[in-house]
C-alpha cells in the first residue's frame, strides 16, 4: 500500500498533466476543406492553366453561313437585321478562331420587292457580326452579297399577245370585225390582269440556305487556349 509521500508525488504527476493540457495553442484545429485556403489555391492554379491570345482573321477570308430565318422579299424590308450561324469553323494557321455554329448577324442593305409586269425583286445582304462560341462579339465588314430575280417583262409581253389573240379569235367565231374588236379588247385586257396576277416573282432564301461572303477588312478575336 503507498505511503502518504507516493500519493503526494502521483497527485503533483496529474495535477501537472492536467494543466498542460489546458495551455492554448495546444489544441489541433482541423486542416482547411476545399474552401479554405488550400481550396482558394487549388482554384487559382486551375484559372492559371488557361490563356488567351488575339488572333487576326485577313480580309478575303470566306465566311460561309446559314440562315436562322427564311428571307422573303416581299416580306422584308431594306435595314433589317438577321440572324446566322457559321456553316464551317473559322481556322487561321491552324488555330481554331470560331468553331461550327457560332452566331453571326447581318443587315439587309436592299431589298426590293417584285413588281408587277416589269420590276424584278432584288436583295442584297451583308454581315455585321460573329460572336464565337463562348467568346465576345465582334463587329465584321464583309463584301455584299447579291441576288437579282431574272426579268419577266418578255414573258409578259408574250403572255399578254395570247390573252390578245385569243380574244381575237372569239370575237371572229361570234360574228364578224365589230364582234373581232370586242374579243380582241377582251382579250388583251383578260391577258393583262392574268399577267399582273402571275408576274410576281419573289426572292425567297430557305432558314439553313448556306451563303457564302468575305471579310472586307481585317478582324481580330480572343482565342483561349489551355497554357502548355
Amino acid at each position: 500500500m503507498p505511503n502518504k509521500s507516493q500519493l503526494t508525488l502521483l497527485a503533483s504527476f496529474v495535477l501537472v498533466a492536467l494543466l498542460v493540457g489546458c495551455q492554448p495553442g495546444t489544441q489541433q484545429t482541423e486542416a482547411p476543406g476545399p474552401e479554405g485556403a488550400g481550396g482558394e489555391t487549388r482554384k487559382a492554379t486551375k484559372a492559371e492553366a488557361w490563356t488567351e491570345e488575339k488572333v487576326t482573321v485577313l480580309a478575303g477570308t470566306e465566311l460561309a453561313v446559314r440562315l436562322v430565318d427564311a428571307i422573303d422579299t416581299g416580306k422584308i424590308q431594306t435595314g433589317a437585321s438577321f440572324e446566322a450561324t457559321l456553316a464551317s469553323a473559322l481556322v487561321v494557321k491552324g488555330v481554331e478562331v470560331a468553331a461550327l455554329g457560332s452566331a453571326v448577324t447581318g443587315k439587309v442593305m436592299k431589298a426590293v420587292s417584285s413588281g408587277r409586269l416589269r420590276r424584278p425583286a432584288e436583295l442584297s445582304l451583308v454581315l455585321t457580326s460573329l460572336t464565337p462560341k463562348g467568346g465576345e462579339s465582334v463587329e465584321v465588314s464583309t463584301n455584299t452579297w447579291s441576288v437579282k430575280a431574272e426579268s419577266h417583262t418578255k414573258r409578259n409581253i408574250e403572255f399578254i399577245g395570247g390573252g390578245a389573240g385569243a380574244g381575237a379569235l372569239i370575237g371572229a367565231l361570234a360574228g364578224g370585225k365589230k364582234g373581232a374588236a370586242i374579243g380582241g379588247a377582251v382579250g388583251a385586257g383578260a391577258g393583262t390582269g392574268a399577267a399582273a396576277y402571275t408576274g410576281k416573282k419573289e426572292i425567297v432564301l430557305a432558314p439553313e440556305a448556306k451563303l457564302t461572303f468575305k471579310l472586307s477588312a481585317p478582324v481580330t478575336l480572343t482565342v483561349k487556349k489551355r497554357a502548355a
